[in-house]
């Protein structure tokens, strides 16, 4: 089980990529017609050598610079590094050159674009997720991802939100239980809390490996009665779309009920109303944004000669 809550960039590259760097590679060159790039095949010298940089345009959070070992092993006799003294993580200045290639000018052009469109999107999702981070410094509260990611690419943007200091929720369907609205719609608040213990105790009675137990409370009802469970029910509550005078207030009660409950708000947090979200004494807050609407940070390909 793949432990999402520590920041041990190696590690958990090592762990989300296993895999996937190759078959992630793979598919964006196919897609991008690499084997058959046609104005390179017709116009540069198949053995002319030559050597480029791999530029952030802009300032930026790096990620997912272990895809050079993907792109390598898929180009014809490319070389490559990363460049000394950057690393995942590391906040970069604009003009930065994060990485270096060598080898036939046949094999650095085909893989531009899907080497570029794949950091790209990595480094926006940690950059974006370095300010939501920062926004939140002097609170307890920890920024998580969610699942709202690109399809094919959830694994690299998760590993971006933790390049950029945020913490990664399930990774799938299959590794926590979530209980949301539609799962239990028309239930009154007390039936939903039963319905939940009910549940768990199935789970856990088939030692199912789970991250965590996770309920979503939309009303401020909803949250009442889920405190009523027995303690070690629920590791968290979310709490979605609460206002924040809502939060204070369910804060509160946590304290005074069942103060080992962690709560989780949710549910359109934006950059300009995170940190006033934190200031409630919520533990976590979950931001589709992330990897929704992270954008692309600019990063070019640039020739040595």
């Amino acid at each position: 089980m793949i432990v999402f809550d520590e920041l041990n960039l190696p590690k958990l590259w090592a762990e989300l990529s296993a895999g996937r760097v190759q078959e992630t590679v793979a598919a964006t060159l196919s897609e991008d017609g690499a084997d058959n790039d046609l104005t390179t095949l017709a116009l540069c010298e198949r053995n002319g050598i030559r050597s480029a940089r791999v530029v952030a345009r802009e300032s930026a959070v790096c990620a997912g610079l272990g895809l050079l070992d993907g792109f390598r092993a898929s180009a014809h006799n490319l070389s490559g590094s990363v460049e000394s003294g950057v690393a995942d993580g590391m906040h970069v200045a604009a003009g930065t050159t994060l990485m270096h290639l060598h080898g036939p000018l046949s094999s650095i052009l085909p893989i531009e674009r899907a080497l570029l469109n794949l950091l790209g999107i990595a480094m926006a999702s940690s950059t974006l997720t370095a300010r939501y981070v920062e926004a939140v410094r002097e609170t307890r509260a920890q920024i998580c991802d969610t699942r709202k990611t690109i399809p094919g690419l959830r694994w690299l943007q998760k590993y971006a939100v933790a390049c950029g200091g945020g913490r990664l929720h399930r990774m799938a369907l299959d590794d926590a239980i979530l209980v949301k609205d539609n799962h239990v719609a028309g239930l009154a608040p007390s039936e939903y809390a039963q319905r939940i213990c009910e549940c768990v105790e199935r789970v856990r009675a088939a030692e199912t490996p789970l991250r965590f137990v996770c309920a979503e409370a939309d009303t401020l009802e909803q949250f009442e009665a889920l405190l009523t469970l027995p303690v070690g029910t629920l590791d968290i509550v979310l709490l979605d779309n609460f206002s924040v005078e809502l939060l204070l207030h369910a804060v509160k009660l946590r304290t005074d009920r069942a103060p080992t409950l962690l709560l989780e708000a949710s549910g359109g947090v934006r950059l300009e109303t995170v940190a006033a979200i934190a200031r409630t004494g919520v533990d976590r807050i979950s931001v589709g944004a992330l990897t929704h609407s992270a954008g692309s940070i600019d990063v070019a390909l640039d020739m040595d000669d």
